[in-house]
């Protein structure tokens, strides 16, 4: 359940302001694409929202570099996911908080038993929020409270742009679960190279959700991981499997192999965004095309159809000139 008064990692309150910090927009600076993203249209003229880890790159992975420190020095505000998600950065946040206000999204906007536990890391959180639309929404109000606070001039347009964009969130979410459902009852199996689909299995209707790595990409997938995973692709005659933007396809296509061997047919049903999105400039790289883009690739891959657009992202849809 999202909290009623919003638990901020880092006060404001305990930051000395510069004295020119009310004159132009506040320097947000956002760890990954997707908090980036619902963080620029919450805040709209009110902050410019920067992204530190790029398209493509693994969140888990990632390593700053003195560029990137550079940078979250330069952020009057600093949003993340969770160190369950940007693990090998979760020290240099740490750092910063004495000095930058810098809030967690997933412990700032949810309470625990909101949240899906990694059942292979002592109930450590599963960080993946985004692939539940509804969940991710929850993140817009905190982010425009931890704005409003340093700009509170701002607080009636930044409540304004929480409900609109909230607005189309809701939208999309009930698109998605549309498009799920019409995959044939049988086939909603998604399997995936690591373990960043729970929420979107857990919101959607999939049936089962299977992945060669855990939700840790820092783990290691094995051949007797890839032989597990072939063996619940056989048994339950999954049609298609998916690689991910931002992990070698190598342990997918050592799974299609394996299922071939074994005398059984499986396809590669395309790329999935997963831990990062789309490149900058495309309609994949903004939160909601990310969500279009992986629900088309999997509705049509496991053999389901994808219904109408919905009306309130028309504009959205115009704006990366989409068409239904």
């Amino acid at each position: 359940m999202i909290r009623t008064k919003v638990a901020i990692i880092a006060s404001c309150a305990a930051f000395a302001a510069p004295a020119n910090a009310q004159d132009g927009p506040l320097n947000v600076l956002a760890t990954v694409g997707m908090v980036a993203d619902v963080a620029q249209n919450v805040a709209g003229a009110c902050a410019n929202v920067t992204t530190l880890i790029g398209a493509g790159t693994d969140p888990h992975y990632f390593s700053a570099t003195p560029r990137d420190v550079d940078a979250l020095a330069q952020a009057e505000l600093i949003f993340y996911v969770d160190r369950a998600l940007e693990e090998r950065l979760a020290d240099v946040l740490d750092n910063f908080r004495n000095r930058t206000p810098t809030v967690g999204l997933a412990g700032a906007s949810f309470d625990t038993d909101a949240l899906l536990q990694d059942p292979d890391a002592d109930g450590a959180l599963d960080p993946h929020l985004w692939m539940d639309v509804s969940r991710w929404a929850q993140i817009a109000p905190v982010i425009a409270e931890n704005i409003a606070q340093l700009r509170p001039d701002c607080a009636a347009d930044l409540a304004r742009n929480v409900a609109d964009y909230t607005a189309q969130l809701d939208a999309l979410h009930r698109w998605v679960g549309d498009a799920i459902a019409t995959i044939p009852e049988g086939q909603r199996m998604l399997v995936t190279a690591h373990d960043a689909f729970y929420y979107f299995a857990d919101a959607y209707g999939i049936e089962a959700s299977e992945a060669i790595e855990g939700i840790s990409t820092a783990s290691e997938a094995s051949i007797g991981d890839i032989r597990e995973v072939a063996g619940f692709v056989i048994e339950r005659g999954v049609p298609a499997v998916f690689v991910e933007t931002t992990i070698n396809p190598r342990t997918i296509e050592a799974l299609v192999a394996e299922v071939q061997a074994q005398g059984h047919d499986v396809v590669i049903g395309g790329a999935l965004f997963s831990d990062a999105m789309g490149d900058t400039g495309t309609a994949e790289g903004t939160y909601i095309g990310m969500i279009r883009a992986n629900t088309a690739t999997v509705t049509t891959a496991l053999g389901g159809t994808l219904p109408d657009w919905p009306e309130v992202l028309q504009d959205w849809a115009q704006e990366w000139d989409i068409s239904d």
